[in-house]
């Protein structure tokens, strides 16, 4: 039992969720690592949305309103941290949602698949074809999802994937709390904020953008200046932190 005054409750709470997702087979071991990697780094902002991130935020609402097949990418650590916020975001969004793995069974994807579904996603089947030029399975795609998607939401991503996504002409925005990670440089659209505020901020930009506002966005759209903002905002919060 986690005390609720513990001054670490929520980050605790993670952790448990996690661990159980882990020992029921929804989150691969080598996801623990991940997250423990990505939190490091959301101490280095404060534990907050930043300015970068909410502009960042309100831009990828504007590129996906503008996307003809927009499709949300999910693995299992972001199954497990944020299914309900991938529920919102589909509501608003009314992006399609199909489950990527790199530890790919059939066992996994339908764990993954019935606790997005228990949530309130819906989530694109069928046959998935290796439509990437990856050796691992994060090539397989649905034809119908990732295949024909012109805009990836890709939380949590791998930086080759993200580089084939690109390649293949698609528009690509990622959650990343480390602004110097592959994805991070690859992506169209790096939003450097934990995943489930990020999933908030998007699906709050999109019910509240106006047309004027959502082309200035993406007119303006600079993804080397948001991470460079990002990277000022970490050294800011250090100095503050060693005052």
């Amino acid at each position: 039992m986690i005390p609720s005054d513990h001054p670490r409750y929520r980050s605790l709470v993670v952790r448990a969720r996690l661990a159980r997702c882990a020992r029921e087979g929804v989150v691969a071991l080598e996801g623990l690592t991940a997250h423990g990697r990505a939190e490091a780094f959301d101490y280095l902002i404060g534990e907050r949305s930043t300015e970068t991130a909410r502009r960042a935020a309100r831009t990828a609402a504007a590129l996906i309103r503008r996307a003809e097949s927009p499709v949300l990418s999910v693995n299992g650590n972001t199954a497990a941290l944020a299914a309900l916020e991938c529920a919102a975001f589909q509501r608003a969004t009314g992006c399609a949602v199909e489950v990527n793995l790199f530890h790919r069974t059939p066992e996994r994807m339908a764990k993954i698949t019935a606790l997005l579904e228990r949530h309130g996603v819906a989530v694109l089947d069928g046959e998935a074809e290796r439509l990437l030029p990856l050796a691992h399975d994060r090539a397989l795609c649905l034809p119908h999802g990732i295949g024909r998607a012109d805009l990836v939401l890709v939380p949590l991503e791998d930086g080759d994937r993200c580089g084939a996504l690109r390649a293949a002409g698609k528009t690509v925005i990622t959650i990343d709390l480390n602004p110097l990670s592959r994805t991070a440089r690859t992506a169209t659209l790096t939003i450097v904020d934990e995943l489930t505020r990020a999933f908030s901020l998007i699906t709050e930009a999109y019910d509240s953008l106006e047309d004027g506002e959502a082309d200035e966005l993406v007119r303006g759209l600079d993804n080397h200046y948001l991470l460079q903002a990002a990277i000022g905002e970490i050294v800011r919060g250090l100095e503050r932190a060693l005052d």
